[in-house]
């Protein structure tokens, strides 16, 4: 019975209610702006519900919430296909009309269709994207080991480029937080490395005591990332976590229209 009415609840929910709402708003614009509304308030209110009120149409493991998680897999499908569709509408626009960068394009493309048609070949064929039966790298795994891992690479060289730069300008000692800044960046710098041990290397005598210095270094590093560290990034992540649900709250009460296209007032 309850399996039942969640069903039947969510298929109403998602299914017939949007119907109708695309069928009644053909000449309605302002219902076709008001479904949307309602489906998105439902489907962010549904999991919201479910953990406060232990209700097996609700939370059990065939419930309504478990339910539209399944069905939020499909929705991500579409989403998928409907960027890919963006993507080569927006490349193929910037070729023809020879906008700045659109070599860049011509290789997006390619790399497209490429890693895509190497992915549905694997699938169609039954090999899957990493090794064929023999050992050997499928061409999915191959485009991914001999293109995309030296990029990412690549990528990641450069931005250690960057970080460097941007430590430089961070760690300069203009006030007291940039002098704190610069003095636990550099423990921290000289705890993930055996430094003392290298530079006691010319004096003998002096190597047991710059190990011991240096494993009490890498102790106060590890307090360092864990202590003070750790509690500046609790409340970062605190503060994202309010943001999300702030804009979760919004987007479910039809506060936020961004994801429509529509202003505050249609």
């Amino acid at each position: 019975m309850n399996l039942e009415f969640g069903r039947l609840a969510l298929v109403f929910l998602f299914a017939i209610i949007p119907a109708v709402g695309i069928a009644l708003g053909i000449n309605s614009p302002g219902l076709r702006a008001r479904i949307p509304l309602l489906v998105a308030f439902f489907a962010g209110a549904i999991p919201i519900i479910s953990l406060y009120v232990p209700k097996k149409f609700l939370s059990g493991p065939t419930g309504m919430s478990p339910r539209l998680d399944q069905w939020l897999i499909i929705v991500y499908a579409f989403a998928i296909l409907l960027g890919v569709v963006n993507v080569v509408q927006n490349s193929t626009r910037k070729i023809a009309r020879r906008e700045s960068g659109w070599p860049f394009s011509i290789v997006l493309l390619l790399g497209l269709f490429a890693t895509g048609g190497a992915g549905i070949y694997g699938a169609i064929s039954h090999h899957g994207i990493t090794s064929l039966p023999d050992g050997t790298a499928t061409p999915f795994k191959w485009i991914q080991d001999q293109f995309f891992q030296p990029l990412q690479s690549t990528i990641f060289a450069l931005l250690a480029f960057f970080m460097a730069s941007a430590a430089f300008r961070a760690f300069r000692a203009r006030n007291a937080e940039a002098t704190i800044l610069l003095f636990a960046g550099g423990l921290v710098m000289a705890g993930r490395v055996p430094l003392l041990e290298f530079l006691a290397v010319p004096f003998p005598p002096l190597q047991p005591a710059a190990a011991g210095a240096s494993q009490a270094l890498g102790k106060l590093t590890e307090w360092i990332m864990d202590t003070p560290n750790g509690a500046a990034q609790s409340g970062i992540i605190i503060g994202a976590a309010l943001g999300a649900a702030s804009m979760a709250i919004r987007v479910i009460l039809g506060i936020e229209r961004g994801y429509l296209g529509l202003g505050r007032g249609e």
